[in-house]
């Protein structure tokens, strides 16, 4: 018997980001081995953070609860997966 489950048996995609903070304008560049990200926001109290997961998921078009900071959580380079 089948049963209608949405299984979620992909395991989840990885990106390199590299984060600017301070930066006049938010924008999202391709370099090679993931994305740049230039963040208006503050790198204090984890703004930058948050920024960084609203600007990803409109990039990603993913919902912003299913993208993850992996690793890097206090510097500019991150592993996020999404």
């Amino acid at each position: 018997m089948l049963l209608n489950k949405k299984v979620k048996d992909t395991p989840p995609r990885k990106l390199l980001v590299k984060v600017n903070p301070f930066a006049k304008a938010i924008r999202v560049e391709q370099i090679l081995g993931g994305l740049k990200v230039y963040l208006t926001a503050k790198p204090i109290d984890g703004e930058a953070n948050k920024q960084l997961l609203e600007v990803l998921s409109d990039y990603l078009k993913v919902p912003k609860t299913s993208i993850k900071i992996e690793s890097g959580q206090n510097g500019r380079t991150k592993l996020i997966s999404y």
